[in-house]
C-alpha cells in the first residue's frame, strides 16, 4: 500500500511539474515573441525615419540658439558661393578665340574694329583688351599701364565677397565649439545642483555639446569645398588675364610697326 501511495505521489509530482514547466515555457516564449515584435517595430520605425527627418530631429535636439546661428552661416555662405560661381563662370572667356578675333580685326579694320570686337565680348579679359586698345593713341607704355591698372580692378571684382565665405568657414566650427563648452557647463551645473553624478543628469548637456560641434564642422567642410573651387577658378581666370595682357602688348607692338 505504501508503495502504491509512493508511486501515485511521484506520478502526481511529475504531472504537475510538466504542466508548470509547459506553462513557464509558454509564458517565456510569449514574452520573447512580444519583445521581439516590439524591437522589430522600433527598428522599423527607426529605419522608416528618413535622412531629412533625422537631421531635423538632431537639429532640434542641439538647441535653437547655436544651431540656428550655424545654419545661418551655412545659408549665407552658400548664397555667396553660388553667386560667385555663377559670376566666375560668366566671366570665363575663350582667350585664344578672342585674341585671334582681335588680331584679325587689327589687321583688317584697325584699332576701332578691335575695340568693337571687345565690346561685343563678355568677361574681364575683353574689358582689359578694350582699355588697352583705347590707350593706343597715347603710346604703348600708356596702353600697358591701362591694362595693368584695369587688370587689378577686374581682379578685385573676381574676389568680391570671397572673404565672407572664409569668415563663415572659421565661424561655424567656433560656434559649434562654443555650444560644446556651454553644454558641458550646463551638465556640470546639473551635477552640482543634484549633488550626485548620474548619467541621466549629464547626458542631455553632453548630447547638445556634441551635436553643435558636429553641425559646425559639417558646415565648415561644405563651405570649404565651395571656397576652394572658387579660389581655383579665380586663379585660372587671373592666369588667363595675365597671358592675354602679354599677348595684347605683342599685338599692339606689331601693329605699330
Amino acid at each position: 500500500m505504501k508503495r502504491l501511495f509512493s508511486i501515485l505521489a511521484i506520478t502526481g509530482m511529475m504531472v504537475f511539474g510538466t504542466v508548470n514547466a509547459s506553462t513557464i515555457a509558454t509564458t517565456t516564449t510569449a514574452t520573447t515573441v512580444a519583445t521581439t515584435i516590439q524591437e522589430d517595430g522600433a527598428n522599423a520605425a527607426g529605419e522608416s525615419l528618413g535622412f531629412h527627418q533625422e537631421l531635423k530631429k538632431r537639429f532640434i535636439e542641439g538647441g535653437p540658439e547655436f544651431m540656428g546661428i550655424v545654419l545661418l552661416c551655412l545659408i549665407l555662405g552658400l548664397a555667396i558661393a553660388i553667386e560667385r560661381i555663377i559670376f566666375l563662370n560668366l566671366s570665363t572667356t575663350n582667350t585664344k578665340k578672342l585674341t585671334q578675333n582681335v588680331e584679325d580685326a587689327l589687321a583688317s579694320g584697325g584699332v576701332e574694329a578691335a575695340k568693337e570686337v571687345c565690346r561685343n565680348t563678355k568677361g574681364p579679359i575683353a574689358s582689359i583688351f578694350y582699355q588697352g586698345l583705347d590707350r593706343t593713341d597715347e603710346g604703348i607704355e600708356a596702353a600697358e599701364k591701362a591694362v595693368v591698372a584695369y587688370g587689378g580692378v577686374q581682379m578685385g571684382q573676381l574676389e568680391k565677397n570671397v572673404s565672407w565665405i572664409s569668415l563663415f568657414i572659421a565661424l561655424a566650427p567656433m560656434l559649434g565649439f562654443m555650444g560644446t563648452v556651454i553644454g558641458m557647463i550646463q551638465a556640470f551645473d546639473k551635477i552640482e545642483a543634484a549633488g550626485d553624478m548620474q548619467p541621466s543628469l549629464v547626458a542631455g548637456g553632453i548630447k547638445v555639446a556634441l551635436l553643435t560641434t558636429v553641425f559646425g564642422l559639417v558646415v565648415a567642410i561644405i563651405l570649404q569645398i565651395f571656397y576652394n573651387y572658387i579660389i581655383a577658378k579665380i586663379d585660372s581666370i587671373v592666369n588667363d588675364m595675365e597671358d592675354a595682357s602679354i599677348t595684347l602688348m605683342d599685338l599692339l607692338i606689331r601693329n605699330k610697326k
